[in-house]
């Protein structure tokens, strides 16, 4: 993990972000133990405080579970779930400025898909 402490982004949300990469990447996978608060802060020089903030971000959302005495783990749906929100953001950030730039340019569907089969082949 890398955090950028010069970053607007604050540092729980890169955390939460971090951490949920690393489970989407299948560096810890469903059931398996994510590093305590304590070792995360001790590794990465931050605030307990700061690093339990982002991994209840990840436990709201469902993608961790706290085991009491334990620790955190991640859940069965956790890499399911990260995908689904990846693909929404992808749609929202990508593909809708890319179909309302073709729109503009007057490409039909049928060129526009035509045009994503040839660019997604060389590939």
């Amino acid at each position: 993990m890398n955090f950028n402490f010069d970053s607007p982004e604050p540092i729980y949300l890169q955390v939460a972000e971090q951490v949920e990469e690393a489970i989407f990447t299948g560096i810890y996978r469903a059931g398996e133990q994510v590093p305590s608060t304590t070792e995360m802060s001790k590794e990465f020089h931050i605030n307990p405080a700061t690093v339990l903030k982002g991994m209840n971000r990840l436990v709201a959302a469902g993608m961790l579970e706290k085991r009491r005495g334990l620790g955190m783990f991640v859940t069965a749906d956790a890499e399911k779930m990260i995908r689904e929100k990846r693909r929404a953001e992808f749609s929202q950030r990508y593909v809708a400025g890319f179909t309302s730039e073709a729109k503009k340019l007057n490409l039909s569907e049928d060129e526009l898909i035509a045009l994503v089969k040839q660019s997604y082949e060389a590939e």
